[in-house]
């Protein structure tokens, strides 16, 4: 059986948010172990999945991409939400996710988002504004000598036809000028992989944009068994109407 649906970029998400959560990976870090949740604005939604709780999710973002006059929630946001560790499931508010970096181990699991998605290359790109590397920078060597696993939470809006490595190396030449790129690998949840971690179907991208609230949406078709199919279309009906994310 094959349907089709659209997702808008607050829904989509929200949608990988849930199967961020609920991967094995990540599940088992929660009772024992360490799961670092970066801030960013796709992974505000998956710590509200595994916090159990909802935020505004305005108070967990890094840096972000608006036009000159972005549209703005009618209240204003409060102060920022220091970065979640969980350990064991509960929070250590003495980590955050640079000073965690040291004391992970092996089967950990460290949450980033990225900014550039080569979905063909499985490789995602980070941009960089800071001259210490930024959070990237000064984590990744814990996290692959330590065997930490790296989840990278990313939707399909992000995707370039370019090969990352070749865009960090353009821009790390001298005649540049804005943040740069680190290209990175890990496991890439989008939403083709949320779909298969949430419903057990196969998602192919089938078309993308739109207007209205819509733009940045992608519509997909999935295929899977009758009770796959229902399962999906219950999923997605479970978070449609997910509102935009405002300033």
């Amino acid at each position: 059986m094959k349907r089709q649906f659209v997702l808008t970029v607050a829904e989509s998400k929200r949608l990988i948010g849930k199967a961020v959560a609920a991967l094995p990976e990540v599940q088992n870090a929660m009772k024992e172990g360490t799961v670092v949740v970066a801030t960013g604005t796709t992974n505000a939604y998956v710590l509200e999945e595994l916090w159990g709780k909802k935020i505004d999710k305005r108070r967990y973002r890094s840096g972000i991409t608006t036009p000159p006059e972005p549209e703005k929630h009618p209240e204003p946001a409060d102060e920022k939400i220091p970065d979640v560790v969980f350990i064991n499931g509960e929070v250590a508010a003495q980590y955050d996710r640079v000073n965690i970096a040291p004391d992970l181990k092996k089967g950990d699991v460290y949450i980033k988002g990225a900014n550039v998605l080569d979905y063909m290359g499985d490789m995602a790109g980070i941009l960089i504004g800071g001259m210490d590397g930024a959070t990237i920078g000064n984590t990744l060597g814990h996290i692959i000598g330590k065997q930490v696993h790296l989840i990278i939470p990313i939707g399909l809006e992000k995707l370039t036809y370019e090969d990352i490595n070749e865009l960090y190396r353009v821009a790390a030449e001298e005649d540049y000028e804005g943040p740069r790129m680190w290209p990175i690998t890990g496991t890439i949840i989008t939403e083709i992989e949320a779909l298969g971690v949430l419903a057990g179907v196969d998602a192919y991208l089938y078309s993308a944009g739109g207007i209205a609230g819509a733009e940045g949406a992608v519509r997909l078709l999935v295929e899977g068994t009758d009770n796959e199919i229902e399962e999906t279309l219950e999923l997605i009906k479970s978070i449609k109407g997910e509102p935009r994310y405002l300033l």
